[in-house]
């Protein structure tokens, strides 16, 4: 009893110290909404170029802690809502084939982004993290897999470039993609299973189908939210494949410390998205609670990435290198001839 009475009265401190970073965070992450609202810039996008802006706000004083939250626990709360989005009823929609090509894309373009990186001298970590991305859905992806991978003093770096990239490669292929679709000759289905299956934003994919017709939209989206769903089982296979990694990696490591910070078998927020994605798959979650758990979802990402690019420096950013565009366009490109010999293969067009 007296544990507990001293954990609540520990409270208001606790809030005190972090509703500076959290207010700064929140007012930003409205801010690149504003945006993306009236300029049709991607909000993802805003918050990240604005959250850089602020780089000196995470460096020391009062808003440290607050941005500190936000860039972890607040993204992951956001990455376990997205479960809301997802279930069984969406992967019946598709067909087994059409689902078996998406597997079949994530599967390979992470495996092409190993081979690239060792070919370009990068790192493994920077190789799952951008396939990964590439792979399933952006940003999204980026930021739950960062999560569960063994940390350097690149993790930040990494992630904020993989996060950049992706949004700027999404909103080039969003206005590119139809113009090459009806160049192809691709019909409206196979259209949707294109953006869908190989755009790396939602709203991208979104907009990019909606460009077209009706009947692509709906298709990439559907096929979009597929991909989405192949989320947590890519976290959980990447969490236990580097998991004995330990992030004391190095000549002076020390054992015990390394194996002290292994992140958990599987991270809680991949047990609540799964969680999520089979109450809705049941019938458990209402319509008004998802679409509640669904602009939730929204903001915490946004305001965590928007706290992402507070913690990371711009020059740092662009010291990744050119080897580094180089891959993840490389992935980019990878996916999108995969899924267009997948739709020629399965007779989509």
């Amino acid at each position: 009893m007296a544990q507990t009475q001293r954990r609540f009265q520990g409270l208001p401190a606790m809030f005190g110290t972090l509703w500076p970073g959290v207010a700064v965070v929140v007012a930003v992450a409205i801010a690149a909404q504003f945006l993306s609202d009236h300029y049709g810039a991607p909000a993802m996008l805003m918050a990240l170029l604005l959250g850089i802006a602020f780089h000196f706000l995470s460096e020391e004083g009062r808003c440290k802690p607050g941005i500190d939250l936000c860039a972890r626990t607040v993204l992951r709360l956001g990455v376990a809502l997205l479960g809301m989005r997802i279930s069984v009823e969406l992967l019946m929609g598709l067909g087994a084939s059409t689902i078996l090509l998406l597997v079949l894309a994530i599967a390979a373009t992470v495996g092409f982004g190993l081979v690239a990186a060792r070919l370009l001298g990068r790192g493994w970590r920077l190789a799952l993290l951008t396939s990964g991305a590439v792979a399933i859905c952006g940003a999204s992806a980026a930021m739950a897999i960062a999560a569960v991978l063994p940390r350097n003093e690149f993790s930040e770096r990494n992630l904020i470039f993989t996060v950049l990239s992706v949004t700027v490669l999404s909103t080039i292929a969003m206005i590119f993609y139809p113009i090459l679709a009806q160049t192809m000759g691709l019909d409206a289905r196979a259209t949707g299973i294109f953006f869908g299956g190989t755009i790396h934003d939602v709203a991208q994919v979104v907009g990019a189908g909606f460009s077209v017709s009706s009947e692509a939209g709906e298709t990439a989206t559907l096929v979009k939210l597929i991909r989405v769903t192949m989320l947590a089982p890519v976290v959980i296979v990447f969490a236990l494949a580097t998991r004995n990694v330990g992030q004391g990696e190095g000549a002076g490591a020390d054992p015990a410390a390394a194996k002290s910070a292994r992140p958990p078998l599987l991270p809680g927020f991949v047990l609540a998205f799964l969680a999520l994605a089979a109450m809705n798959s049941f019938g458990l979650v209402p319509d008004a609670v998802s679409g509640i758990g669904a602009d939730a979802s929204r903001w915490a990402l946004l305001a965590g990435i928007v706290a992402v690019g507070m913690k990371t420096s711009l020059r740092r950013v662009l010291d990744v290198g050119g080897d580094a565009v180089a891959l993840i366009v490389a992935e980019t490109i990878f996916i999108g001839l995969f899924i267009l010999a997948g739709i020629y293969y399965l007779g989509h067009v």
